[in-house]
């Protein structure tokens, strides 16, 4: 095989709690994780000329070591002795610093696409073994769907799909540093948690409202005071007929489920309109079924 082409899926997460601070300085973590239908699209390519060659249409993103991709690639190569180069092209459509998880993405794509086309014969929990070296978010992604996630967010547990539903998903034109808000975090203040066991058991029931109904983050008591734009979304999907609307992993990404379409279409035009952010979706989860 000569040439793959892989998709990256970004995330939301339905849920997300704080459980800790651990002594080594990660976070631990309960929350819910869903695939969405926005993705990147990779293109791998073997060449001849060795070392790891990053080509992509979004001027912000480096093309060395500090991308994620390359240093998923070159880690790789290494543990399994790759002496050959790779050359990834990739189109990005996910928003970056969104809090959906685009960067970790990418890198599980690079890792499922260079198992394939160097014919490495890597189990998934290999791969998830070696994401987890990069980002807590990277084992996630390696599979994507609907997931329990645990730990600093290696330990996977899989849960029913939720219900179709659509989804605007909005973000504004801020970029929210992940080190920032988990920084400015005081777990031992937090009053309110969200109900990670109730919305687990309204996955397996397949109740939409169930699972609105439990939808909370207690990363946005950092976020949203810093950037109040995140709590004007929410509001305007609400008003607009959204079952909920919560900001996804450290934001400043806002998402609302609507089980009706042209209502979802309408509050995307709203929100546009009103120029409150800057890429705005109207989407679904996205399920591996369902490819």
């Amino acid at each position: 095989m000569q040439q793959i082409r892989e998709r990256a899926y970004a995330k939301i997460n339905i849920g997300l709690d704080v459980l800790r601070r651990r002594p080594d300085g990660y976070h631990e973590v309960k929350m819910i994780m869903q695939t969405v239908d926005i993705y990147d699209d990779l293109i791998l390519e073997r060449t001849s000329e060795p070392g790891i060659h990053l080509q992509t249409d979004h001027e912000e993103l480096p093309t060395n070591t500090d991308n994620l991709i390359c240093r998923a690639a070159a880690l790789m190569m290494e543990e399994k002795g790759i002496r050959e180069g790779v050359k990834v092209i990739l189109t990005k459509r996910i928003p970056i610093a969104a809090g959906m998880a685009g960067g970790s993405s990418d890198a599980a794509a690079a890792l499922r696409g260079l198992n394939a086309l160097f014919d490495m014969g890597c189990s998934v929990e290999e791969l998830q073994r070696l994401g987890v070296k990069l980002g807590a978010d990277i084992p996630y992604c390696i599979v994507g769907g609907t997931m329990l996630s645990e730990g600093i967010g290696e330990i996977l547990t899989p849960l029913p799909a939720p219900p179709d539903a659509h989804l605007v998903v909005a973000k504004p034109d801020i970029n929210v540093s992940t080190a920032f808000v988990y920084g400015n975090l005081h777990v031992e203040r937090l009053q309110d948690h969200p109900d990670i066991e109730g919305m687990a058991q309204a996955l397996s029931e397949g109740s939409l409202q169930g699972i609105c109904d439990r939808m909370g983050n207690v990363l946005e008591t950092v976020t949203v005071p810093a950037y109040p734009v995140i709590e004007n979304i929410k509001d305007l999907m609400r008003e607009m007929g959204a079952h909920n609307a919560l900001m996804s992993g450290s934001g400043p990404t806002v998402f609302g489920i609507f089980t009706d379409k042209k209502q979802a279409e309408l509050t995307a035009e709203a929100i546009e309109k009103q120029g409150l952010a800057g890429q705005i979706f109207v989407t679904n989860f996205h399920n591996a079924k369902s490819n």
